[in-house]
């Protein structure tokens, strides 16, 4: 039978994962107590709905920074996509085009970006971290605006990596024929040989630059004519920071409960991120998101859009690009549902009023 909810997706996907991917997707940081808070703080906000409102008509279309979309849910970046299908990102790639929407195309990949620039029919943007090595970040933005990617989300939380315990027990590396494919220029694609725990634990802490501040943002928008946004963020002081310092926009993200457990729920930290951003740039956010009324919670809580991740996952192990369209397709149907119950014809009617 097809999934009539994402978590439905999941079962499938977890059926068709080996263990040591599904729980490489699915694992957190720890004891994942900022994963389940990501879920649970959203369970506990309560939506106030209006009655007698005429949604006859509705319009679930929105824009991010020029970009329409058809409504206000972008696929995350997330690392690995052909653990779950052989056609990896390229399938995902294809998906978010039919679902009119963009995807941000992890540096994690298994498929070089430009393959997957080329397989979408739709907007693309480009995840970065800024590396020890300089030229090789240099390199990958270059990459990404050749390409036709038209932002970097920049992330701003793994100075260090997280401890995810799952990873560890697991040995998890990358089996045969897959490999960081965006960085085999700089011979820096394969995790370190004979490593005891998580392989990519290993490879992070040798590529990883932890000396980073704010001085290193201000270097990268000089390398670039392209947006860049931060992802990562759950401080209203940092929010504002990153504002004044150029940032085109932020998303409020704790890394799926996959870096440093006990962050706050990234439904929680959003207002205040809001509140210090006041309409300068747009505030995405991401994590916990599994509903159409967790989308109209969070534009509630002044949100341009969300972002969502392990469930585009589940969509695609499940049945590759028909499966991560169906999650796309799925969510979409609940959040133009959850508008019209809530008396809005178009997300833009979607504010504060709704929470009580």
């Amino acid at each position: 039978m097809r999934p009539v909810n994402l978590a439905e997706f999941e079962d499938l996907a977890r059926g068709k994962l080996t263990r040591e991917a599904y729980e490489y997707y699915a694992g957190a940081a720890n004891d994942g107590i900022t994963l389940r808070a990501n879920r649970e703080a959203y369970e506990r906000i309560a939506l106030h709905y209006p009655v007698f409102r005429d949604v006859t008509v509705r319009d679930s279309a929105t824009s991010v920074l020029g970009e329409k979309i058809s409504f206000p849910v972008m696929v995350a970046p997330t690392a690995f996509h052909r653990l779950a299908c052989e056609q990896g990102e390229c399938a995902t790639a294809r998906a978010a085009a039919r679902a009119g929407t963009v995807m941000v195309i992890s540096t994690l990949a298994t498929t070089l970006l430009e393959e997957v620039t080329a397989a979408a029919d739709g907007p693309t943007w480009f995840q970065l971290y800024i590396y020890k090595d300089r030229g090789a970040t240099l390199e990958l933005i270059r990459r990404a605006e050749a390409a036709g990617c038209r932002a970097l989300v920049l992330t701003v939380d793994t100075a260090v990596w997280g401890r995810r315990e799952a990873d560890v027990r697991n040995n998890f590396t990358l089996p045969k024929g897959l490999s960081v494919v965006n960085l085999a220029a700089q011979a820096k694609q394969a995790f370190p040989e004979g490593v005891s725990g998580s392989g990519l634990a290993a490879y992070t802490a040798e590529m990883l630059d932890a000396s980073l501040t704010w001085q290193d943002l201000a270097w990268l928008l000089t390398q670039t004519k392209l947006p860049v946004l931060l992802k990562g963020v759950v401080r209203a002081d940092d929010a504002a920071r990153a504002v004044e310092y150029g940032a085109a926009g932020v998303v409020v993200s704790n890394h799926g409960g996959r870096q440093l457990d006990s962050a706050p729920a990234t439904i929680e930290a959003l207002p205040r991120v809001v509140e210090a951003v006041a309409g300068r740039v747009p505030v995405l956010v991401d994590g916990g998101v599994r509903r159409g009324t967790d989308v109209v919670k969070a534009l509630a809580l002044g949100a341009r859009a969300v972002l969502i991740g392990r469930p585009v996952l589940w969509g695609l192990a499940a049945d590759g690009e028909d499966g991560a369209y169906g999650v796309l397709e799925l969510l979409k149907a609940e959040f133009d549902l959850a508008m019209a119950l809530c008396g809005a014809r178009t997300p833009d009617e979607i504010g504060r009023g709704l929470l009580g």
